[in-house]
């Protein structure tokens, strides 16, 4: 069977209901790894649905224990064809965010797969078990087309990553001899846009802290004491000033980027960004003054307030609070001493006369460290070229993403290339109610997914020399 019979016949999973089956019973199992009362699903996610699907596909499998005490477990899949061969690494998260019951759109059920026009809704489908299933039908249908990948697989599965991955450093750190790979080749996250086939080689890191304004034992009448003692909201909101100007530039210059690889702005020279249906679109005036939009999300870093934590909103009373904290995020790009972000704000805002102010930091901070790969490497090349025999359309190379993954563990630690392949667009609703994918991109996945996996079964022995060569050629 060739290459373009694989992929037809993959391409009709998006439509006969193989796709959805896969998906839907996946859905359907609350993985949510924030509450402790899903814990229990995690296992059964990796244990009794993945293992037998890994298991179809040729796989040794094996589920481990968390190292850390909060984090969920962790599923690898191996398939060793040929030590010779090429080792391609992937990756997934099956856990997910709440389900927020009650909130989504005509009061669907966030466990369960409903089709709205091209709309796949359901808990998870964008984020990230949608994405992972698609890649795993795709080496499916590689398998049965040819009767083997030919390539190495290695396939890893963790339930903490909507917790900061608490536990996967240790654990690669631990088992690199089991994961050792030359590539690793995944999914998750967005594309630029809905319409536009997108490689990521990395992402920005991600790091949380709160200032909180403790400034009295006791809330205080505000007409008795209003005037004469300071309010902590509008204490913050001042220092708030100092970090941030009003149009969203950031203030403290150790929080910002150094230098810049000279492939990283022409690589985003002319990409688009489009969120798709979304009412809401990029502010022209927020960020870094003399950039684009694309430029702003994955070559500059970003300050962002998440949630405010002060008084009782909807229930509120005449006495100034005591206290109020304000929870605040820094997305960064490779570049930023993540060591010196909280010295440089404790420094700044004692030079702005803002001792009173305390700084927390969560565990496991930053959650995610940045990570970049030249746009021009061997593999990166040949998964474009690849992408666009499979599409006819060339892909958006992103050195880095916007987002954040613990992709610095697979390329600094494991020590290999990373190349993600988003099937998901920016108003999916991940992380909140109505969350989907488009059928559309669902079926392009899997396309390009299988056309991907069939040329790495074509690199064989000599596959460093001839990723060269196929890197160089044009579909």
């Amino acid at each position: 069977m060739s290459r373009n019979e694989a992929i037809n016949n993959v391409k009709a999973f998006a439509s006969n209901g193989r796709f959805i089956e896969e998906l839907s019973k996946r859905v359907a199992v609350p993985t949510q790894s924030a509450v402790p009362e899903s814990h229990k699903d995690l296992w059964v996610y990796l244990e009794g649905i993945l293992t037998p699907d890994f298991e179809k596909l040729g796989c040794d499998v094996s589920v481990h224990q968390n190292p850390v005490a909060d984090g969920g477990p962790f599923l690898v899949a191996r398939r060793i064809e040929d030590e010779r061969l090429p080792t391609i690494f992937c990756y997934g998260h099956g856990d997910v965010v709440q389900g927020m019951e009650g909130e989504w759109q005509n009061d669907l059920d966030p466990w369960a797969t409903t089709i709205i026009d091209d709309r796949i809704y359901g808990r998870g489908t964008a984020d990230n078990k949608g994405q992972h299933t698609i890649n795993m039908l795709a080496l499916d249908a590689v398998l049965k087309a040819r009767g083997r990948l030919g390539f190495n697989l290695i396939f890893l599965v963790e339930m903490s990553e909507e917790i900061g991955s608490p536990g996967l450093r240790e654990f690669c750190a631990a088992n690199k001899d089991l994961l050792k790979a030359d590539v690793l080749i995944a999914s998750d996250g967005p594309r630029v846009a809905p319409n536009t086939p997108t490689i990521m080689l990395g992402v920005r890191g991600a790091m949380e802290f709160s200032l909180i304004a403790d400034l009295r034992q006791e809330d205080h009448h505000s007409g008795n004491w209003g005037g004469i003692i300071a309010d902590p909201t509008v204490v913050l909101a001042h220092a708030l000033t100092t970090i941030m100007d009003r149009d969203g530039k950031i203030l403290i210059d150790a929080w910002l980027p150094k230098d810049l690889p000279d492939y990283v702005r022409p690589a985003l020279k002319d990409c688009p960004f489009d969120p798709g249906e979304s009412a809401d679109k990029p502010d022209e005036h927020w960020g870094e003054p003399g950039l684009t939009i694309v430029e702003r999300l994955c070559a500059w870093n970003s300050f962002d307030v998440l949630a405010m934590d002060v008084g009782d909103a909807k229930n509120p009373v005449n006495a100034i609070p005591k206290r109020a904290a304000m929870h605040c995020a820094l997305r960064f790009i490779v570049g930023t001493n993540t060591d010196e972000v909280v010295p440089a704000l404790r420094k700044h805002l004692d030079k702005h006369g803002f001792t009173m102010i305390d700084i927390t930091q969560p565990d496991h901070n930053p959650a995610y460290q940045a990570s970049r790969h030249d746009p021009n490497l061997p593999w990166v090349k040949w998964a474009a070229n690849s992408v666009e025999q499979t599409l006819g359309q060339s892909p958006q190379v992103l050195p880095n993403g916007a987002g954040s993954l613990p992709n610095d563990i697979f390329c600094d630690l494991l020590g290999m290339p990373t190349i993600w392949v988003p099937h998901s667009y920016n108003s999916c609703g991940q992380h909140a109610p109505d969350e989907h994918l488009l059928a559309p991109l669902v079926e392009e996945g899997l396309k390009m997914m299988t056309g991907i996996f069939w040329d790495a079964g074509e690199l064989g022995q000599d596959f460093e020399q001839g990723l060269e060569q196929k890197a160089k050629q044009k579909p």
